[in-house]
């Protein structure tokens, strides 16, 4: 009897997640109004690579936090890491953007993987402050170094090589657009299978109840540690593409504003709603540029006000909002 359920169990899972694989109409239609840039907005194109850069950043503490449970914010450390490895590398003459890119990926995630042996053992206001307080550490490290990271000035001489040795980055945008949106993409299928797998049902668990998975046998901290090492790696590519796309690098990358502002995205989008980060960097980046037009000086009111809307009347950001309204709009329908 208990081996025929095991296997009633397992098939309803299988069932499961194959629904969730699948791809649905609203999904493909996103991607495809990705490319509309290139034809209705060309003069955005810089604005929109920062977007997808964004948008990969909050992609990665959705991983974390939407998923995981792990609040973090210090999460600007692995992004500024990944932007100072990329940028360390192009300004010492190796430019090529992809190794760049992986090696970024790759330092960010063996020191997030360091950090998780300390980070996973917490929860609560202690793991805030540890996120923080490593955050702080890192970004007061890397001033003190002016000698190899420019401290404030930023770090000087960073020469990106074109994309595969043909697309140079232009100043209109078009080649650092098309090379972001792909990291996006590439990267947002991992998320999604990792999301829609076993150990992505076993985050739930933990981020729900964690005592009870660990009663069931659930190896947490080992998940956890996980996640937080290809978030933080994540994250470290989303760096390394602002380094190459802009060719810069500031203390600003590992600042708290920074591990702020990603947290703002995931909350106006969505926590935990996989496509709630990039919809988030999408209307917070372009708010911030057309506030930031209209007034200069104060423009953080009218995000401030922003955030506040949306906290107060879609707690569950703007797709759990519009996902109420679905809900609501099918229950009616004869």
């Amino acid at each position: 009897m208990t081996s025929l359920t095991s296997a009633g169990a397992g098939d309803d899972l299988k069932i499961w997640l194959t629904k969730r694989t699948r791809w649905r109409g609203a999904e493909i239609v996103f991607w495809l109004a990705c490319l509309l840039p290139y034809a209705l907005t060309p003069d955005y194109l810089q604005l929109a690579s920062q977007i997808a850069i964004s948008a990969l950043f909050a992609l990665s503490l959705d991983l974390l936090l939407g998923y995981a449970g792990v609040l973090s914010l210090g999460h600007a450390a692995f992004f500024g890491l990944g932007a100072y490895t990329a940028g360390l590398l192009a300004a010492h003459g190796w430019g090529e953007p992809l190794t760049g890119l992986a090696a970024a990926g790759l330092v960010a995630g063996v020191c997030g993987f360091l950090a998780s042996l300390i980070v996973v053992r917490f929860r609560g206001l202690a793991l805030i402050m540890i996120t923080l307080g490593l955050a702080q550490m890192l970004a007061s490290a890397a001033n003190s170094v002016s000698w190899l990271t420019g401290g404030a000035d930023g770090l000087q001489g960073v020469d990106v090589k074109p994309l595969f040795g043909v697309f140079s980055f232009d100043l209109w945008g078009r080649t650092a657009y098309a090379y972001s949106l792909a990291v996006l993409f590439l990267v947002f299928l991992l998320v999604r299978r990792i999301t829609n797998s076993p150990f992505g049902l076993s985050l739930r668990g933990i981020r729900e109840n964690g005592v009870r998975m660990a009663a069931l046998g659930a190896p947490n901290q080992a998940h956890l540690r996980k996640t937080f090492t290809i978030a933080a790696g994540i994250a470290g590519l989303a760096g390394a593409l602002l380094t190459q796309t802009t060719e810069t690098v500031s203390l600003q990358t590992l600042g708290f504003q920074k591990s702020a502002d990603v947290l703002v995205m995931l909350v106006l989008g969505g926590v935990g709603r996989l496509y709630g980060g990039l919809v988030g960097a999408i209307i917070y980046m372009i708010a911030r540029d057309q506030f930031s037009d209209m007034n200069p000086e104060y423009w953080f009111f009218w995000i401030g006000l922003m955030l506040i809307g949306v906290v107060v009347f879609l707690p569950g950001g703007i797709l759990g909002g519009l996902s109420l309204l679905t809900r609501s709009w099918k229950r009616r329908a004869p």
